[in-house]
């Protein structure tokens, strides 16, 4: 008797046994193990032969990606198979730390002769396992968040060349396997040139697809995030659901939702692996979008930064060293100190205020947040269009401003009507036209020699720099840093270094200042420079930006 059928467990207890068998091992029918289900765990102890050693191992759900029921091709063979897919964290082997390792267990189930009776059995454990898996609850700081059933309908989007260009490998090595473990249907396209992506999802039938994913750089989601702003339904197309996968050199996004899962700092495949276990797991979270507008280019939309002065410089002069993928930025950052210059320009903000926020969460806090901060949509599925409700607010600390800024004197100012220009997209509500001055209400900076200006909206700037440690997606803010001309060439090496874990705040540098703010104004002086958005070049001159909050949706497990 190769099992019992399952009855749930009589006992009254916290986490009562809702499932029991006892089942043989998929190509070894000599070993037995009892199987067991809770509403959290799955517990595997082997029976026979008799057990040496350790003889039980009890996987979390939480860590469950899909669990499936079928039968092999030989009629000749009554059973039915079942197999489920974990990806714990655990230990490795060759380092310290932890990351999702998978875990696969395959069970044969023959109690009964009649192979669709065997077949219903192993069903009906499937279905259980993933049903319980999807009612998990994840505690995060003790907030609770609910999980959402898997994406449907997925169009994966790749690009063969990003990174050391092996995104397509990797896809095959490691995505498409588990995409295929948690039953998530996808429909592969490999993009063939800049701006293909763009072009794709702004021409989209949007009722055909339920999710957007990229696994690439982060380039190629800029282009589908403008893309889908770019469309006349552009209220709908912004909710759908978008994930990415790393598969460039920068994956600053990715490596920012590994960090919001709470998981210790990875990289490289397992930063893979990851990602791909939260896109599973089929979480969405609000993400804040900042409207930019440049002299005479149309107004663009970033989920990642902008970057002015030595950020920008390295990010587009690394690019000759792709070839050593994320490593490229620390090759391009020891370039740029030997020449380091000066870039002047005039630099003005309108600051996050504490009454703002206080103000926004009273009208917007009916969703529960990861990490206190980072939003869930709450129990419904990506199958679903997520709801209009306007997105949800957070508490977060007082913006700390230079000692050497000028805070203009306050006067109440309308809404710029000309800097919106009738285009697609929210209208901007805080920025006046570029050739007026900065509003009343904002801080004027009176340095006008920097070394750098970086502006940040999610929390790593690349795998390896965790720029924004406050940051979350859909905090309504613009992480805003800038390093004074002054500093020596060792104190910014000092300041990077210590950015790779995030304690770049802790080096008291004197020529660093950080504030939160929800609109900047960027004048370059210089008639030549680079400025750069999400990583990409964009038309060098006078910027002004402003964070809308919670605008897009992202997958983040």
């Amino acid at each position: 008797m190769d099992q019992r059928r399952a009855e749930p467990e009589r006992n009254s207890g916290i986490n009562p046994v809702s499932l029991y068998g006892e089942f043989t091992l998929t190509g070894n029918r000599k070993v037995r193990y009892a199987v067991s289900l809770t509403g959290t765990d799955l517990t595997v102890q082997r029976l026979t032969p008799t057990p040496v050693g350790r003889n039980k191992v009890v996987l979390s759900l939480k860590d469950c990606v899909g669990c499936r029921a079928y039968r092999e091709n030989d009629n000749a063979d009554p059973a039915a198979y079942l197999s489920a897919y974990f990806y714990p964290l655990r230990r490795r082997w060759m380092s310290s730390g932890v990351s999702r390792q998978k875990v696969e267990h395959c069970f044969r189930l023959a109690a009964l002769q009649d192979p669709r009776a065997n077949l219903e059995e192993a069903e009906k454990w499937a279905r259980a396992v993933r049903e319980r898996a999807a009612r998990q609850q994840y505690l995060r700081d003790g907030v609770s968040m609910s999980e959402l059933s898997r994406p449907c309908r997925m169009m994966l989007l790749v690009n063969p060349q990003s990174g050391k260009g092996q995104a397509l490998t990797l896809y095959n090595n490691h995505i498409q396997r588990m995409l295929n473990e948690a039953g998530v249907p996808h429909t592969l396209v490999i993009t063939e040139r800049q701006n293909h992506a763009r072009e794709l999802v702004k021409e989209a039938d949007l009722s055909q697809w339920d999710a957007f994913v990229i696994m690439s750089g982060d380039g190629l989601l800029f282009e589908v995030i403008n893309g889908l702003l770019e469309r006349p339904d552009w209220e709908e197309a912004i909710r759908t659901p978008l994930g990415i996968l790393p598969g460039g050199s920068g994956n600053a996004l990715a490596a920012s939702i590994h960090h919001y899962s709470g998981a210790s700092p990875v990289s490289s495949e397992e930063l893979l692996v990851s990602c791909g276990f939260l896109l599973c797991k089929g979480l969405v979270s609000r993400m804040d979008l900042v409207s930019i507008h440049l002299p005479s280019s149309p107004r663009l939309f970033s989920f990642l930064s902008m970057a002015w002065g030595f950020v920008a410089d390295v990010d587009i002069e690394s690019e000759k060293y792709r070839h050593v993928g994320a490593a490229r930025f620390t090759v391009g950052t020891l370039v740029r100190l030997a020449s380091l210059r000066v870039y002047k320009g005039k630099l003005a903000y309108l600051p996050a205020t504490e009454d703002y926020n206080k103000d926004e969460g009273l009208r917007n806090n009916v969703t529960l947040h990861c990490n206190n901060q980072a939003s869930s949509i709450g129990p419904a599925s990506v199958l679903c269009r997520p709801s209009r409700d306007s997105p949800c607010e957070n508490t977060f600390h007082n913006s700390c401003h230079s000692n050497n800024s000028l805070k203009v004197r306050r006067t109440e100012s309308t809404p710029s009507r000309s800097t919106n220009k009738s285009l697609n997209g929210p209208p901007d509500s805080l920025l006046l036209p570029l050739d007026q001055p900065p509003p009343g209400d904002w801080v004027v900076v009176q340095e006008e020699d920097f070394v750098l200006m970086l502006a940040m909206y999610q929390s790593h700037l690349a795998e390896d720099l965790f720029a924004a440690p406050g940051a979350v997606p859909d905090d309504g803010c613009i992480h805003l840093f800038y390093v004074r001309a002054g500093i020596s060439r060792t104190a910014l090496l000092k300041l990077f270094l210590a950015m790779e874990k995030g304690t770049h705040m802790a080096t008291n540098c004197q020529h660093l200042v950080y504030t939160k703010v929800r609109a900047l104004r960027l004048e370059p002086y210089s008639p030549k420079g680079t400025i750069t958005v999400d990583g990409e070049v964009v038309e060098y001159g006078p910027l002004q930006a402003e964070v809308h909050r919670g605008l897009a949706r992202l997958i983040t497990g």
